[in-house]
């Protein structure tokens, strides 16, 4: 049927097939797993092909570092280990001017790091968040852009889901993908504190007297020192996660993928030895809320191994990279088209989806132009992050829009001021390689 418009390359009308049925609004696995079927029947491969290319796209030792990192976040959640840190942070910022605000950042970017997926971070965390800003005076929708933005970022904060499936697709230590990521972590969270100041507060009290939509603040009596201090004791055993997981891949005693499991581990000892809210119950519900968030994110990966295959033995690798080399010879104008080009594919996609079906074509072009890609894989990782806030079809402010009830545009207008600084952070980021590098040269 391509043809009568004069698209010959099965490829092509792969990646066309994709969209089309993306817009049919197929899931997107599904979506993948098709259109690649289509295009092999096209070059005339049996279709007795796809279950060997399934089995050697997800049998990767490296993958399993997805459902265990999801699973410690479930377990965090659901054994009250996010809790405790969350009023950790409240009472230790919260007078700070912006202290709810700071507090949402420093939790959605750390907890999103943890869980894997920052619409699940969204659900998950966010109505706690925005309540707790509300009461410091934060107009409703400011509050759900900043928790859209911060869950947004946490894909670039290692353990990092993102980084995991892009050190698999561009074999590249993903160890290091970790240490590069630290800095322009850091440094776009900053960007999300620096719109703060500027956000308008109404009837701000000096601090708030509630502590989010939780339960009953235990520390109401205390004066504030011995609250912080009894906070920082029931919240140190959570509060010490990054130190375990970050400490251990770093000092080489595990591998990122070893991490993985060590962070279930860990929250599952905290939450029966330490907090002694692990249940039978809990344990039950959390694994079935990680076997299912794992589930989607593995089927995307089995389905793209298809459509990588496709594309690797159509060409499209060789025939779109050599386009987009020859549009011009200057770097950076080459660096701008694909940024723009993740962005708007951010927007309608997950990062894991537009990794697996841009990376095969964009890296050669990296690997051409000299590109470090550890660098690379940690500007693809920030602009991913800012395609899932960006209107009109940011997929967390569709989350956050179910959550607090607004309006997609309402959500969309309080997102707008961290998209500015966000746009003006990746620039940073881009321009300046050693932001990046810095620490895994520094720890070589």
């Amino acid at each position: 049927m391509f043809e009568i418009f004069g698209i010959t390359s099965a490829g092509t009308q792969m990646i066309i097939l994709f969209f089309v049925l993306m817009a049919l609004r197929l899931p997107v696995a599904f979506a993948l797993g098709l259109s690649a079927m289509y295009a092999m029947w096209q070059i005339g491969f049996g279709l007795d092909l796809v279950g060997d290319l399934i089995v050697a796209g997800i049998t990767r030792f490296s993958l399993l570092a997805i459902p265990f990192f999801i699973l410690a976040g479930v377990l965090m959640g659901s054994l009250g280990i996010a809790e405790r840190m969350i009023r950790f942070f409240r009472i230790l910022v919260g007078r700070l001017p912006g202290g709810m605000g700071i507090v949402g950042t420093v939790v959605c970017l750390f907890w999103g790091a943890v869980s894997g997926s920052g619409p699940a971070s969204v659900a998950a965390i966010g109505p706690m968040i925005i309540k707790g800003m509300e009461d410091d005076g934060y107009d409703r929708a400011f509050a759900a852009g900043l928790v859209v933005t911060g869950a947004a970022f946490s894909i670039v904060i290692p353990p990092s889901i993102g980084l995991v499936i892009y050190g698999v697709i561009a074999e590249t230590s993903i160890s290091r993908l970790f240490i590069a990521a630290i800095i322009p972590g850091v440094f776009m969270a900053l960007t999300m504190v620096a719109v703060l100041p500027f956000a308008r507060r109404d009837n701000a009290p000096a601090s708030s007297p509630s502590l989010l939509a939780l339960s009953p603040d235990p520390y109401a009596d205390l004066s504030r020192g011995r609250a912080l201090w009894q906070s920082f004791r029931d919240s140190f055993w959570g509060l010490l996660t990054p130190v375990v997981i970050l400490g251990g891949i770093y000092s080489g005693i595990f591998t990122p993928t070893e991490a993985a499991i060590v962070a279930t581990v860990y929250a599952l000892a905290v939450g029966a030895l330490a907090y002694r809210t692990l249940t039978l119950a809990r344990l039950y519900e959390s694994l079935g809320i990680a076997a299912a968030s794992s589930a989607v994110v593995m089927l995307i990966v089995a389905y793209a191994s298809l459509f990588g295959w496709v594309v690797t033995v159509d060409n499209l690798v060789g025939t779109y990279s050599g386009a987009l080399l020859g549009m011009t010879d200057q770097a950076w104008l080459i660096l701008l088209v694909i940024m723009v080009i993740l962005l708007v594919a951010g927007m309608f996609m997950d990062p894991i989806t537009v990794m697996f079906i841009a990376l095969p074509i964009f890296l050669p072009v990296a690997r051409s132009l000299g590109w470090d890609p550890v660098w690379f894989g940690v500007l693809v990782m920030v602009n991913l992050a800012i395609g899932l806030i960006t209107p009109p079809v940011g997929i967390n402010l569709y989350v956050a829009a179910n959550v607090t009830k607004l309006r997609i545009e309402s959500v969309a207008r309080g997102a707008m001021p961290f998209l500015v600084a966000a746009l003006l952070g990746i620039t940073v980021v881009a321009a300046v390689p050693q932001m990046s590098l810095f620490l895994v040269e520094w720890l070589r």
